[in-house]
């Protein structure tokens, strides 16, 4: 039985859902994987709960899942900085599920690096220091002889990094496409179904689908975050987000949904990588598909991508829970990954 020790960084949504998904899976890690999973340290605003033995998952979602009862848990450290559970804990798996922050990266990229440097493996949900510092990240993990994974940071449960790096290993990607974010899909399915921009929205956001401030997600920048880091870690590229293109759903053109209703066809808000002489090339933007595309009948908040090679042809993967629960799924994924079939 393979010990792996857990610190997770951020409570919120992402992070409940990863402790819980873990704690239901704690026989099956065990007796399929031969993994024991455990938490030592659960970081939230202000403090952590730490311990240097096991925390006990079940009695933190029960008792202590808001913020104000969190800090009355016996292990509650206020201002425990994150470097003493790092170099005071046996060496495993970092969890880091802090906001997104497509700007500085901030304050995940410094947790990254803080455990990459103390040899520490890292699996992330947040986009935000992949975006701004991938490469670095990537040559520290290397370094430090440890795994950085982040298939949650490029949508949820969709494998879209398992598809390409292990399903199409040995081919060369020509074009990538990619619904993935689920709520700019809602709205277009609502907005194709007649709904106003306005209210689809609204709708998305009383039903948890949409956050209270949505500007990622409509006006682009979240499914931009996602193509460049695939880009950047399949392809091999070293782009930054100013290298994207990016087109949201907030005006879009009355003469686009008229004509996807005339024609049959749906809009759709891709992410494309397309390669023209030998250089590849990144955007999001509003695109009529037609029936015969693969993901036309992608609709609601489901997500999908398609992968155009040269040996395998054209490879689609739909579907994947997107909410914290399918992005916590994937977190628990890449540390089986980790220990289990890549070790």
């Amino acid at each position: 039985m393979k010990k792996v020790n857990i610190i997770l960084m951020g409570f919120g949504n992402v992070g409940q859902a990863f402790l819980r998904v873990v704690h239901e899976k704690e026989d099956l890690c065990r007796k399929r994987y031969g993994l024991d999973i455990k938490f030592h340290s659960i970081f939230r605003q202000g403090g952590a709960l730490y311990s240097s033995h096991p925390l006990n998952p079940g009695e933190i979602l029960e008792k202590y899942s808001s913020l104000s009862l969190f800090q009355e848990n016996p292990h509650w450290k206020s201002g425990i900085p994150l470097t003493e559970a790092l170099e005071s804990i046996r060496s495993g798996v970092l969890v880091e599920c802090t906001p997104t922050n497509i700007k500085n990266g901030e304050p995940g990229l410094n947790h990254t690096h803080q455990a990459l440097d103390r040899g520490w493996h890292v699996v992330t949900a947040n986009k935000g220091p992949l975006v701004v510092d991938f490469p670095g990240l990537k040559e520290k993990a290397r370094e430090n002889r440890v795994d950085l994974r982040f298939s949650g940071a490029t949508a949820a449960a969709l494998p879209t990094l398992d598809v390409a790096l292990y399903s199409l290993a040995g081919t060369e990607i020509s074009r990538i496409e990619g619904i993935l974010n689920g709520t700019t899909n809602y709205i277009l399915t609502r907005m194709k179904e007649g709904i106003e921009y306005q209210k689809a929205l609204k709708e998305a956001q009383s039903r948890g689908i949409a956050e209270p401030d949505p500007t990622l997600d409509v006006e682009g920048w979240d499914t931009a975050s996602k193509i460049l880091i695939i880009s950047n870690a399949v392809l091999h590229t070293d782009f930054s987000l100013a290298d994207v293109k990016v087109d949201g759903i907030t005006a879009v053109p009355s003469h686009l949904l008229n004509e996807g209703k005339e024609e049959g066809r749906a809009l759709k808000l891709l992410g494309k990588i397309s390669k023209e002489a030998d250089r590849f090339h990144l955007e999001v933007s509003l695109t009529l598909i037609d029936k015969d595309h693969p993901l036309f009948g992608v609709d609601g908040t489901n997500k999908g991508i398609t992968f155009l090679t040269d040996t395998m042809d054209s490879i689609t993967v739909i579907g994947g829970k997107s909410d914290p629960r399918g992005t916590g799924a994937s977190l628990l994924k890449d540390i089986i990954n980790i220990y289990f079939w890549d070790r």
